[in-house]
């Protein structure tokens, strides 16, 4: 099969590497999967670069998500069990783990249904509570996480904030259905939220950036607002003052999706219960901005690092990219 391995870690572009190998060998509980197509994430490019909380051993594969096939012809949803990830022509994943594919999204629309989704869904509805009515700040509105966000948002009832970085970013956080995209790089961010609120503020912020993003979010938080972390796309990670939440009362809501697989795994299913229900009406609909083959997958993984995409980018059999 082919399969891109990283034998060294660095920038996505430089060291990752398409090479024939054989197909990887499930051990006990495991299932071998056939890629049909596999979703980039931005810990895809951390796990190239040796930054992410995941070290598997060299080489590894990347590809944290995958909807893939299995021998008995099922389309499913996985996350690849590490160094054997999705950006190959096959892949290992935990039996006990598949989650059934959305009969009403294709391969790729599939495969970003996952993480992200998932990440929005708790994020939003487990971890802040989100209620109809209520204001949400999306940042990196138009990006693959960010634009789950968005959709869930508008799902649940709330009026949705989107903040991005450029008028094609802008053009697409509206197209998703923000009700006010504030362009950052030619607009203050704190001033446009609080005008658009009443001086009010946000009810709940979701931050997949960090740094500077971090920092507007703790300005433009409402009285009891909540604050859900979910990375630091951006590079920096903040170091919150606590006397700050105090004094404004607020919350710092942090979510890592992945211990709901080990601490409740039954609240993944119901999720993801709940993402094809809404899924089947119309109500979200994976952004997949670009179908690329496999030999194409380390650019895409290094256009997705530097922040030049927007929706989700997927790495789908040649004979499907154009589609």
């Amino acid at each position: 099969m082919q399969v891109w391995q990283v034998h060294e870690n660095g920038e996505p572009g430089e060291v990752m590497r398409l090479v024939d190998a054989a197909p990887p060998v499930p051990g006990e509980g495991q299932v071998l999967l056939r890629v049909r197509a596999a979703n980039i994430n931005f810990p895809d490019a951390l796990l190239c670069r040796g930054q992410y909380q995941v070290r598997p051993p060299l080489p590894f594969t990347p590809g944290v998500e995958i909807c893939g096939e299995t021998e008995d012809g099922r389309r499913v949803l996985a996350t690849p069990l590490l160094p054997h990830g999705g950006l190959a022509e096959y892949a290992l994943a935990d039996a006990r783990a598949l989650l059934p594919a959305p009969e009403t999204l294709d391969d790729a629309e599939a495969a970003a249904l996952h993480i992200g989704y998932q990440t929005g869904w708790f994020g939003l509805h487990r971890r802040a509570r989100l209620e109809a009515g209520e204001t949400l700040l999306v940042h990196a509105a138009a990006g693959g996480v960010g634009s789950a966000a968005v959709q869930l948002g508008k799902a649940a009832g709330a009026t949705v904030i989107g903040v991005v970085g450029g008028p094609d970013k802008a053009a697409v956080a509206r197209e998703l259905g923000c009700d006010l995209v504030v362009d950052r790089r030619g607009e203050d961010v704190v001033a446009a939220v609080k005008e658009a609120t009443g001086g009010r503020g946000a009810d709940v912020v979701y931050d997949p950036v960090g740094g500077e993003a971090y920092t507007q979010s703790t300005k433009v938080v409402a009285f009891e607002g909540r604050i859900v972390v979910v990375g630091f796309a951006g590079g920096t990670i903040p170091t919150p003052a606590l006397n700050h939440a105090l004094v404004k009362n607020y919350g710092i809501l942090g979510l890592h999706w992945g211990l709901y697989n080990t601490k409740n795994p039954e609240l993944v299913r119901h999720c993801h219960e709940q993402l094809t229900g809404l899924a089947a009406r119309g109500a979200i609909r994976p952004l997949v901005s670009e179908r690329v083959p496999l030999d194409a997958a380390a650019d895409a993984v290094q256009r997705v690092a530097d922040g030049r995409t927007t929706g989700r980018v997927t790495v789908v059999p040649a004979k499907e990219a154009a589609a």
